[in-house]
This record gives structure tokens, sequence and C-alpha cells, in this order.
């Protein structure tokens, strides 16, 4: 079941620039959907289109299965969003923050122990978040979309400024709140190494046109190719001489002898040949297409 659709969406903001050009998404229920694309590509413009932040002017939006336009309040009233930087007041403390929020919920004074803990920022007592680290702000911000309970958890850019130990931090927290609250997670984000780690299914947008959708599996496999076969051996002038015997170019650096992707079978056969001229093998390793490959192709 699909929490989030999107149909044709469009939008420019004048006559010259379109920003989008017929984005359609399909976010199931459960999923952690990574939406990724370079800076520019319309990542945030398709967030504030589905949280009602902007006009719709072509296409259409339904969240949990009904008309946007017609059910906004009643759907928005089930999701927690974090867009662009982190809306919070830095004179308050993370709890002061919250209460700000719990009165415009209306929801009990409990909830507010209930994110601090989920976040973990509960012990952070009475520091204002000004003093906070930007880690600590993000999670905040990841707090104050929880207070509502909601169903579908919308971030852009959760991790965006934050260094690797804070990177980590909020990746194990959407994966525990996925895992453990079963919220559905939208994650839009350019970093295609925290992408690969964390989501289950994706979209990639580029210049306002979908490139891409499906699971992180799914676009795997599609791409995911031999680029190159390296053989690490005692004299790698003997691998790319058995390899021109069989018509094979390689190329030597650094002690080893690189050769295109090749059948299996032939990787066989070429090793096959060096032990039995007495060749010490040492390792012999494929590259393949990693994500970020993927998406640089991808976007050309």
């Amino acid at each position: 079941m699909a929490l989030l659709e999107t149909h044709d969406l469009v939008h420019s903001f004048s006559n010259d620039e379109i920003v989008l050009n017929g984005i359609s998404l399909r976010v199931e229920e459960g999923s952690i959907y990574g939406f990724l694309g370079p800076n520019g590509a319309g990542k945030t413009t398709t967030l504030r289109l589905v949280l009602g932040l902007l006009k719709k002017q072509h296409g259409s939006i339904e969240i949990f299965g009904e008309d946007l336009g017609k059910n906004r309040v009643t759907a928005l009233g089930k999701i927690g969003s974090m867009i662009e930087s982190p809306s919070i007041y830095s004179h308050l403390t993370a709890e002061e923050n919250l209460r700000v929020l719990q009165k415009v919920y209306q929801c009990s004074r409990r909830r507010i122990a209930e994110v601090l803990e989920l976040v973990r920022l509960a012990n952070t007592g009475g520091k204002k978040a000004v003093e906070f680290s930007l880690g600590m702000k993000q999670r905040l911000s990841i707090a104050i979309a929880l207070l509502n309970s909601p169903t579908l958890l919308i971030l852009d850019e959760p991790t965006n400024g934050l260094d690797p130990n804070g990177i980590i931090e909020i990746r194990e927290l959407l994966r525990r709140l996925n895992r453990d609250s079963g919220i559905t997670i939208v994650i839009s984000s350019h970093l295609l190494s925290e992408i690969d780690k964390l989501v289950s299914h994706i979209g990639i947008i580029n210049k306002g046109r979908m490139m891409f959708q499906g699971t992180l599996d799914e676009l795997k496999e599609k791409q995911q190719q031999a680029l190159s076969v390296m053989f690490e051996t005692s004299d790698s002038m003997k691998v790319r001489e058995a390899a021109l015997g069989m018509g094979i170019e390689g190329v030597l650096d650094n002690g080893r002898c690189t050769l295109p992707a090749l059948p299996k079978e032939t990787i066989a056969e070429i090793n096959r040949q060096l032990v039995m001229k007495g060749i010490d093998v040492y390792e012999v390793s494929v590259a393949k297409n990693d994500l970020e490959r993927i998406f640089m192709d991808m976007i050309g």
C-alpha cells in the first residue's frame, strides 16, 4: 500500500523555468524512501508541494489514499516534517521548544518526554538550544517532527553539514523509528553513501525529472555490472601476456594488471594459465558499480 503518491507534478517559478516536469512518486507503507538528486534537482520543491507549502500547479497528490487538496488538514495531522534548516528557538531548552509545539498539536505533556527519549536528548536539562551541536539541533528538529506521533515522516537533507559521527547518529535514529515505531520515512539527500546505507526504496531526480524509482536492490540489479578485473600476482607482465593471447588488452599499474570486464570462465582460464606457469596469484578482484557511479551515470 502506498502512503504517498504524486502523479505528473509540474511546477515552475517563472514562465522560463520549469522546476519539476512530470514527477510521480510512490512511497510504500513501512519503507524508508530515499529521494536522491544533486542540489537544484527539485527535491525540496517536490516535498514542499507534498506538504502544501507551495500551491500545486499541475498534477495530483494523494496521501493515505486521499487527495491532498480535499483532505489536507487530516492528512497533515498524520505527517511530521523537517524542511531545510532546523526550526527551533535558540534561547529555549529542548523541552521548552517542544512545549511550544505541544500546545499547537494539542498532544499530551507525556509525549514531550517520549520524543526526547527517542532522539536521545532526554538528559540535556536546562541547556539552551543555542549551545547544542548541529547534530543535537537536527535531532531536536526530528523530535519536533515526531511530536504529533506521525505515520509518515518527511525529512529534507537531515544530515546536511553534520560530521561523520552526527551522520551516524541520525542514520541510527531513523532506522530505529522505522523498525521500532513503524514510521514510513521519506528522506531527501545528495549524500549518496548515506542513502545507500539507509533506504529500502529510492527515487532519483535530476533537472526536475524522475530518472529512476524502485527498490534499492532493483537499481543495483539493473545497473550493477562488472567494470574491470584486477590481477595481483608475482609477475603482472605474465598476466598481460596471458590476456593478450586471448585477445584481451590489459593495463599494468603498480605491480598489478587490470583487464576489462570478463566472463567468469575467462577469468578462471587466465588464472589457470598463470598457475600452470608457476605464477603466484595473490588476488583476483572484480570492480563493480556502486551507488555513486550509478547515480553519476544517470544524471549524465
